[in-house]
């Protein structure tokens, strides 16, 4: 699933070609993503100007005049660029894949700059939903968010507050959405090594230097990802077909059984399960 740095890129390469174009066509092919989507609703925004793309932890927003297109790529959501004309496939975004099926291009937006915005999703976990302006406030999958990793309010004394007397584990605390948005189970395990932190140790146990390092850590890791195009695991690639290169700086994830990249350090990485996700972590210099 994409975090924080790959949605990131995939807006500022969607920022790059379809930002203030109008849709002047919808067509659906296959309704049945996560939620049903409903062309009725979605032909609101036919004849609207798309006046900004924004993201708000892993999701995109399309902002209408009155309407706000909320979207997650699930596990395989991609954009694809066409040229009206010929259909060619000028652009994608997000998977990086040579051999797109048309049968998963469920969502055609027609522009008016003589390009197409094609949603493309193989296991269709994505969603969109339609909403007013004046319902931001209320729409659920935002209400609940923690605060930007990388704004000024995720700092050292939000970060202490909200750990106080709090028995959960740091790695748990770090996936949680509610306390930060957008970091997902790849960055956590970096920050982590990174921080020297094993990731099941109890958040009261977590002293302030250590706070210090982690959203030290934190921003660093993700302004640095974002600077190196995001993370290509399996084919993640922007809207000009590229992939991201920060997987070649990995530490620890998906590095089971190799030894610390730290040159003082003679531990191993070791693989374990903490809620249902894989976590590494080095056997020495995170003990």
């Amino acid at each position: 699933m994409p975090e924080l740095p790959e949605v990131e890129i995939v807006k500022r390469s969607l920022l790059k070609t379809v930002n203030k174009a109008k849709i002047i066509d919808i067509k659906i092919n296959n309704k049945n993503l996560r939620y049903k989507l409903s062309y009725k609703l979605l032909t609101q925004i036919i004849n609207k100007k798309i006046l900004k793309i924004s993201r708000r932890s892993k999701y995109l927003i399309f902002h209408f005049q009155h309407f706000l297109l909320l979207i997650h790529l699930g596990m395989t959501g991609k954009f694809l660029i066409t040229r009206k004309r010929d259909k060619l496939i000028i652009k994608t975004s997000f998977y990086y894949d040579l051999n797109i099926l048309p049968k998963h291009n469920h969502i055609h937006f027609t522009l008016n700059n003589g390009l197409i915005l094609i949603y493309n999703d193989v296991r269709r976990f994505g969603f969109f939903k339609l909403y007013k302006i004046k319902e931001i406030e209320e729409i659920s999958f935002l209400k609940k968010l923690g605060p930007e990793p990388l704004s000024h309010n995720f700092n050292e004394n939000y970060f202490h507050k909200f750990i106080k007397n709090k028995k959960k584990n740091i790695k748990n605390l770090l996936m949680d959405q509610s306390f930060v948005s957008g970091l997902g189970n790849i960055y956590v395990n970096e920050v982590l090594f990174i921080s020297k932190i094993h990731p099941l140790r109890s958040c009261k146990k977590i002293n302030i230097n250590e706070i210090k390092k982690l959203v030290f850590n934190i921003k660093k890791i993700l302004k640095t990802s974002i600077s190196k195009g995001g993370s290509s695991i399996k084919d993640f690639g922007n809207i000009e077909g590229q992939k991201g290169q920060f997987q070649q700086h990995f530490h620890v994830y998906g590095k089971e059984n190799t030894i610390c990249s730290r040159i003082s350090c003679a531990g191993k990485i070791k693989k374990i399960s903490i809620s249902s996700r894989s976590s590494f972590y080095c056997t020495i210099c995170q003990a």
